[in-house]
């Protein structure tokens, strides 16, 4: 039988809260973040009897590596006991990191309706930029690979990928899903439910 898994998407960054697209730029928690990351805490506390049984891992972007270290100090557990996985981090929106759609659009009249149209296999430009079909194909490894009982801390894009593999979602479910922040979501036996 399959491992249980807790995934967390990492609290709001003022990014978030900006509609940036932040892909692979490294931004932190804001205030809101720090609080939706400890309440998780709390609630994974709640849900798990025994830490020891599971691993911890999350993205290296910072983010989600300090709503790892709130999260395990809202369990009791020591801050820094948790691995890393490069495989975990947000979707490259190549040159269009940074930017809000309403920005993109006044720049690139016409962007915002192309990715509309096929949301799920469109890659922006610049160097490294990905699909989220191509996102899917980095992340799903991971996941398969799990063994034990895991909490896994990562970004939007990586759970929309899980809910397109695990889920049975189509590319235009997954692509419009909403992520939230404050929110626990369990994979187990198969099905897929936000606590």
């Amino acid at each position: 039988m399959p491992p249980l898994v807790y995934v967390v998407r990492h609290g709001q960054t003022d990014w978030n809260a900006e509609f940036r697209l932040q892909g692979q730029a490294d931004t932190d928690l804001n205030a809101t973040g720090r609080r939706q990351a400890s309440a998780n805490g709390r609630r994974l506390a709640g849900l798990i009897a025994d830490p020891s049984a599971f691993d911890f891992v999350a993205s290296p972007m910072l983010r989600t590596r300090h709503t790892m270290e709130l999260i395990r100090s809202a369990m009791g557990l020591d801050p820094a006991a948790y691995r890393t996985d490069s495989r975990l981090v947000e979707i490259n929106f190549g040159d269009w990191q940074g930017f809000t759609f309403a920005e993109l659009e006044a720049d690139y009249p016409g962007a915002y309706r192309k990715r509309q149209a096929d949301k799920w296999d469109f890659v922006p430009p610049g160097a490294g930029a990905e699909s989220y079909e191509e996102l899917s194909a980095r992340v799903c490894p991971f996941f398969e690979a799990l063994a034990r009982d895991t909490v896994c801390v990562t970004h939007g894009g990586v759970i929309r990928a899980r809910f397109r593999l695990a889920g049975g979602l189509s590319k235009d479910e997954a692509a419009a899903i909403e992520i939230p922040q404050d929110q626990v979501l369990r994979m187990s036996g198969g099905r897929l439910d936000w606590l």
